[in-house]
């Protein structure tokens, strides 16, 4: 959703003054008394943050073109992954092997990113289901494996043979969160490139204009 404390302070903002008005109001048009005007007042305050926060939230999910049945669906989604990144981060930066370690950064900031932006914006999470239903989970399964492997007391050919083989599956896995975080934002990216496109046409559209008018101005 939106800035969460910036909403916050939009329904304070509307809420308490609504609330003032409502008990001058009821202590001074209706003659109530001033601590049954209080509570008037508190109970018109709390009905207004409510109902701003339901107008909030009607904007937001009419910007998102999703149903609030749809909301309630991905917010479930993306508050169950942010746990497992959580767990995900946890693991990479617990693996003790120092050459993979900006491999491991670069997944755990890029898995972080899809969040943030799937978080922000709803509804890109569509883009991003394959990040959340498969490649996330076989991230974490992968790393919090290489841990408990890579912690026994004693190594032998086989479990160092695994533990390679399984750095190698996180490289790959890094690629594949990597094309799930260019999905998501695909979009962005074709609607760069169409500005781009539009700012080339009118440069040289002025570029075209002033050379005409340089030759009308030489005959």
């Amino acid at each position: 959703m939106m800035n969460q404390f910036l909403a916050f302070l939009v329904r304070i903002l509307i809420s308490v003054p609504a609330a003032s008005i409502v008990w001058l109001t009821s202590y001074i048009a209706f003659e109530q008394t001033f601590f049954l005007s209080g509570g008037i007042a508190l109970a018109g305050g709390a009905l207004t943050y409510y109902i701003t926060e339901a107008v909030q939230n009607r904007r937001f999910l009419k910007s998102q073109q999703l149903s609030r049945k749809e909301y309630q669906y991905i917010k479930k989604n993306i508050d169950e992954a942010n746990h497992k990144i959580r767990r995900l981060h946890k693991a990479l930066f617990s693996i003790r092997h120092f050459p993979s370690i900006k491999q491991r950064m670069e997944m755990a900031k890029t898995a972080r990113k899809i969040y943030q932006l799937t978080k922000k914006e709803p509804k890109r999470f569509y883009k991003a289901e394959q990040f959340y239903f498969s490649h996330l989970d076989s991230a974490l399964e992968l790393s919090e494996k290489y841990v408990f492997l890579s912690n026994q007391p004693k190594k032998t050919l086989e479990l160092d043979r695994s533990l390679f083989d399984t750095r190698k599956t996180l490289e790959e896995m890094k690629g594949l969160i990597e094309e799930d975080l260019y999905k998501v934002i695909s979009d962005d990216i074709d609607q760069l490139n169409f500005e781009i496109d539009v700012a080339k046409h009118r440069i040289k559209m002025i570029k075209d204009s002033r050379i005409e008018d340089e030759s009308r101005r030489l005959k």
